[in-house]
């Protein structure tokens, strides 16, 4: 089997790794705008089994000559270009797998993938990917659900937390500070509630909780956790639910305050006669700062936290994944769960795992216990545990 990787930035370098080694793929095409990055990762690999091709997207029919050779995509591009390349990969009849948020021409792009009997399978990689997994395995094991919990996080571990935003970067600076002025939804009580970046990191919304193996740290809302029930198929039962994200403690309060004053803001403002867009400032000044040296590890967790009714009893249902960074092949916790995890849904994919064709969501349409059987193989553990409530 073949397969296209498509971008071998931060996360692409371990898809790459993973899909290099795999006995599955016999062949490994690793495309990117540059390569300068990659190539002391492609002296590692075996060169018979890996070509690297510098490619820009969107150069008219470059893309096409590839997908010709290959049985599967994996695309790890920034936001602006995967409206680019997710449907001529469906036109060319190709098994298409990302770690972004589905968008919302995916629903009709996934009826020409079914028709042309491809799976177009986006959200899989760590948050989202892991987590909806985790979450649709905890809600099925409950006869009725009453509260599903997503957490998810990526951090410094505490004695390389060693600035004062005791954060630093193993995802794209610009997607940390994007996410941070995206809305939240939840529900509290029954009732759904929406929240605006502004309300994300006011104190009310935030709140601290001790996470096993880890310690304390404090969680905010961020992302829209009320349209997985339909995923789930608990809309009818479920009186709480949360997607959130976890920080050592502190750090909500900082970045309301930044948020406040117009930090994170795109609007331009003239600073000496020079146009300066707030978010582009804050990204180019933090960024140099907030970079892991080489013996420093980070932390990638998920936790998910479902409670119902099980045999008639009121249960809480927890899965959770921690995983550190391999100072031995040098990737990062983030690399190792959002880039090992879509090479393995391509692997699922090509395997037979995954047969299901057209747009699928993780949380329903992975077979959980095979997801969490090759996390295991490379090192990455899941517990589980139930108490009653």
């Amino acid at each position: 089997m073949k397969v296209l990787l498509l971008g071998v930035g931060l996360q692409g370098k371990a898809a790459l790794y993973d899909l290099a080694t795999s006995p599955l793929v016999s062949h490994v095409i690793a495309a990117d705008v540059d390569l300068t990055g990659v190539r002391p990762l492609l002296e590692r690999l075996p060169a018979d089994r890996v070509t690297a091709v510098q490619m820009d997207v969107r150069q008219p029919n470059l893309l096409e000559t590839y997908l010709q050779q290959v049985d599967a995509v994996v695309a790890l591009l920034p936001k602006t270009l995967r409206l680019e390349v997710a449907p001529r990969v469906i036109h060319s009849g190709v098994h298409f797998v990302e770690t972004s948020y589905a968008l919302p021409e995916y629903q009709a792009l996934g009826e020409e993938a079914a028709a042309r009997g491809v799976t177009l399978l986006p959200e899989f990689g760590l948050d989202p990917g892991i987590d909806l997994v985790l979450a649709g395995r905890a809600v099925r094991e409950l006869d009725e659900v009453h509260e599903l919990h997503v957490y998810g996080t990526g951090v410094p571990e505490p004695k390389a937390a060693n600035n004062p935003l005791k954060y630093k970067i193993s995802w794209t600076f610009a997607g940390v500070l994007s996410a941070y002025q995206r809305p939240a939804r939840m529900m509290q009580d029954g009732q759904i509630v929406e929240l605006t970046p502004a309300q994300m990191f006011s104190p009310e919304y935030v709140r601290l909780m001790d996470v096993e193996g880890i310690g304390r740290m404090e969680a905010y809302y961020n992302g829209d956790a009320v349209r997985y029930l339909d995923v789930f198929g608990v809309r009818d039962t479920v009186r709480s639910t949360g997607r959130y994200t976890l920080r050592w403690p502190g750090h909500s309060a900082f970045w309301k305050v930044l948020v406040e004053l117009g930090f994170l803001n795109e609007e331009p403002i003239e600073v000496a006669g020079t146009p300066v867009v707030p978010r582009q400032f804050v990204h180019d000044l933090l960024a140099p700062q907030l970079q892991y040296a080489p013996d420093e590890r980070d932390i990638a967790a998920i936790r998910v936290e479902a409670v119902g009714l099980k045999d008639g009893r009121q249960k809480r249902i927890v899965y959770q994944m921690v995983d550190y960074r391999d100072l031995e092949t040098g990737f990062l916790a983030m690399q190792r769960t959002v880039g090992f995890t879509a090479s393995i849904g391509a692997q699922m994919i090509l395997r037979g795992d995954i047969q299901k064709r057209g747009l699928l969501a993780p949380g329903r349409d992975v077979p959980s216990d095979v997801l969490i059987a090759e996390l295991q193989k490379r090192g990455i553990e899941v517990k589980r545990w139930e108490d009653e409530v």
